[in-house]
């Protein structure tokens, strides 16, 4: 498995911009696709972006494609989710997620077998 620690989150004005990082440790992080997902109050969680082991295959939420941008650097052992133009709606706790073996990107929860603690995002005026 993968232990996973997300930083970034804030409170950030509608329009604005932040950057999640996700640092990993463990030897299966160069051989896991990557997931974002988050979760409002209230709402079940959900998909938001994937990137394949490689770093060159992505998968995005509709919600969210072309505002969020899902990279990594397997070098440093880290996934990023650069997150643009935000609105209220994108306001939630957001996780990062590790599928071991997975060789494409999935929007699966169940795929995902180690998560991070999460960070809080909060789009507010």
């Amino acid at each position: 498995q993968v232990q996973l620690v997300e930083t970034g989150g804030g409170l950030v004005q509608p329009g604005g911009s932040l950057r999640l990082s996700c640092a990993a440790s463990g030897r299966a992080f160069s051989n896991s696709a990557m997931g974002w997902f988050r979760q409002a109050p209230g709402k079940e969680r959900e998909f938001v972006a994937a990137v394949t082991w490689s770093g060159r295959g992505f998968d995005y939420a509709d919600s969210v494609k072309g505002r969020f941008t899902i990279s990594r650097d397997n070098a440093k052992n880290t996934v990023y989710l650069q997150m643009n133009s935000l609105k209220p709606e994108d306001t939630a706790v957001y996780y990062c997620a590790a599928a071991s073996g997975v060789t494409g990107t999935t929007r699966r929860s169940t795929w995902y077998d180690s998560w991070g603690q999460g960070t809080q995002v909060t789009v507010s005026s």
